[in-house]
């Protein structure tokens, strides 16, 4: 197979990870965003039910991504 064969096949197993970007200890579900002003905001830095006001702007914000899937909003 030799070391282009390696570092394709460690190239496929990392491409198709549903967790991607920075390793936490705490798994996150999602993140909430603020369309108006591109705010994000993960669902495991948010204290209390319901979602939180936007920093920027005082609205509400809308939670994205789906548990499983490939799409990430973290």
């Amino acid at each position: 197979m030799g070391l282009l064969g390696t570092i394709g096949e460690a190239f496929r197993a990392s491409t198709q990870s549903s967790n991607r970007g920075d390793v936490t200890e705490t798994d996150s579900n999602g993140a909430f965003w603020c369309h108006d002003c591109q705010e994000r905001v993960r669902d495991v830095d948010v204290e209390g039910e319901g979602p939180p006001s936007c920093p920027s702007c005082g609205e509400e914000m809308d939670f994205e991504r789906s548990k499983g899937t490939s799409g990430c909003a973290c």
